[in-house]
């Protein structure tokens, strides 16, 4: 006699067909669980905000060197205008009590105090002192002079 097994039963096949599906398990939380993570969190964020907040003090406290700038490239080597742009520069840089008054040897002075050295009183610079009042001929060195004290100069120390 022979022994009855149940049917599926006598076949690898059969036994998985058997077999059921597990659950599925629950989603894992993307959340922090513990509080350090969100303490970190936090700080990183505060980071980020100061970081913003000081980028954007730095924009705005420096537009007037962009536009000093953007002005000097349409003035070209005409030293009249490089004049013009750089008292502008540096009534938007000093108090204005300190900067309207120069003129002539003092107003050198000024430039070559904010930068160091002499460049102004004794070398190219020493054109913008006469050159809104004469004409003066076109100088290559007197730009680039100026571009390097309008990005060098120390705003605000007189």
């Amino acid at each position: 006699m022979e022994q009855e097994t149940p049917p599926g039963n006598d076949s690898l096949i059969g036994l998985i067909d058997q077999l059921v599906e597990p659950a599925a398990p629950a989603p894992i939380s993307m959340m922090p669980q513990t509080w350090g993570w969100a303490v970190v969190a936090f700080l990183f964020l505060a980071a980020l905000a100061y970081g913003a907040w000081r980028f954007r003090r730095y924009r705005l406290a420096s537009a007037y060197r962009r536009d000093a700038m953007a002005l000097l490239r349409q003035a070209g080597d005409d030293p009249a205008m490089i004049a013009e742009v750089l008292r502008r520069t540096a009534l938007a840089a000093y108090p204005r009590d300190a900067v309207a008054s120069l003129s002539g040897a003092d107003w050198l002075a000024f430039l070559d105090r904010q930068i160091g050295g002499e460049a102004f009183s004794q070398g190219p610079g020493r054109i913008v002192a006469t050159a809104p009042y004469r004409p003066a001929r076109p100088d290559p060195g007197l730009s680039r002079l100026a571009a390097h004290w309008i990005t060098q100069h120390r705003a605000g120390a007189t």
